[in-house]
């Protein structure tokens, strides 16, 4: 017996009806197993066999209008270069590829309006949900959250009331566990380096500073505060505006970036790290292993962050009737040789036993 005749479309490409008709089954037959619904092993090899055959292709538009899922997640941070976003993506993705779905990235560049008509876009339904982590926080963006059609996680700071799924970490204890770690070595002269104020990260980092300094009894400078941006070259901006009208013995800056300019900085002020002057940074990225000296660094859990609002999203989709959820990562402090003072020198190693290293390399989790 023949085959059937095939149905091709105007356009010539293979159809569900194409791939029924040359294995020889019902088009609903086909149209189950195409969509891994199943089948008798038979019919499942049977159509297989056809799809490779005539080069059947899945049409994702028609799949997402039945099911109503594009099978696409997207995330929107301020800068895709910044390696926190880096750490974070990472962590987001591998969750997200493991749901079969696929990851779209947006860099806002922390503008508020990028940030608000992208969760207004998210009307047209083009991903399954997103994962935003704004450095700004409007009314705006609370209003556009809440009437967002699709599930909304936000990777930061919200207000108590907010009724969006969100992860956050302690901005303020970080600062604290750093300011504690230098003034344990009986550092005064702490200066901190920060973004600008206007943002969440900002603000929170100010605030645990200040209060860290006042809870050891150290009335602050205002010389030894400086803000700028929280990138390389605003951060080494800052730190030789810092350094042209004061002396620190040590350093805080609000996150890696700042820090390695900084450390620039230090260093073509002819200043030794961490003999002359110890710094600290935030987030504990890459970038903190890279450098020489290798940094000291407060982890604000990004990847840990990013994982568990991914998983977060998925569980909103699957069910929309959860409760408004919000978790939070704990801070930890890694000491590495750019603060190195603060660690016991290396105990004399006993007769016939190896000798011991300093931990410079891998650094000390406080």
């Amino acid at each position: 017996m023949g085959r059937k005749r095939l149905q091709e479309p105007a356009d010539g490409r293979p159809t569900v009806h194409t791939v029924a008709a040359r294995a020889g089954v019902s088009i609903a037959s086909a149209s189950r197993v195409l969509n891994g619904v199943g089948g008798s092993p038979e019919t499942i090899r049977k159509v297989r066999e056809a799809a490779a055959e005539v080069g059947y292709v899945p049409n994702a538009i028609a799949r997402s209008l039945q099911s109503q899922r594009t099978g696409l997640i997207a995330l929107a941070v301020e800068d895709i270069g910044n390696p926190v976003y880096v750490e974070m993506m990472r962590a987001i993705e591998a969750v997200v590829a493991s749901s079969g779905r696929q990851l779209l990235v947006h860099a806002t560049g922390g503008r508020i309006d990028n940030e608000t008509a992208l969760l207004r876009r998210l009307a047209n339904r083009y991903v399954d949900g997103m994962i935003v982590s704004p450095i700004r926080v409007t009314d705006d963006h609370l209003t556009a959250l809440v009437d967002s059609p699709v599930p909304v996680v936000v990777v930061g700071q919200l207000g108590a009331d907010a009724a969006v799924d969100n992860v956050r970490t302690d901005s303020r204890q970080g600062v604290a566990l750093a300011v504690d770690h230098l003034v344990a070595t009986g550092l005064r002269r702490i200066g901190f380096v920060n973004g600008p104020l206007d943002t969440v990260p900002g603000a929170a980092r100010d605030a645990g500073f200040r209060a860290a300094v006042a809870r050891h009894g150290i009335a602050l400078d205002e010389d030894l505060v400086e803000v700028g941006d929280f990138q390389y070259v605003a951060g080494r901006s800052a730190t030789e505006r810092l350094l042209a009208r004061t002396h620190p013995d040590a350093l805080v800056c609000a996150n890696d970036l700042i820090a390695v300019g900084a450390l620039h900085a230090l260093l073509a002020a002819g200043r030794r790290v961490p003999q002359d002057v110890a710094v600290v940074g935030m987030d504990d990225t890459e970038l903190a292993r890279m450098m020489f000296p290798q940094l000291s660094s407060v982890s604000l859990g990004s990847a840990e962050r990013g994982r568990r609002a991914a998983e977060l999203l998925l569980q909103r989709i699957a069910d929309a009737t959860l409760p408004p959820r919000r978790e939070q990562v704990p801070p930890s402090l890694t000491v590495r040789a750019s603060s190195a003072a603060t660690l016991p020198a290396p105990r004399s190693a006993e007769p016939g036993s190896p000798p011991t290293t300093h931990p410079f390399s891998e650094g000390v989790t406080a």
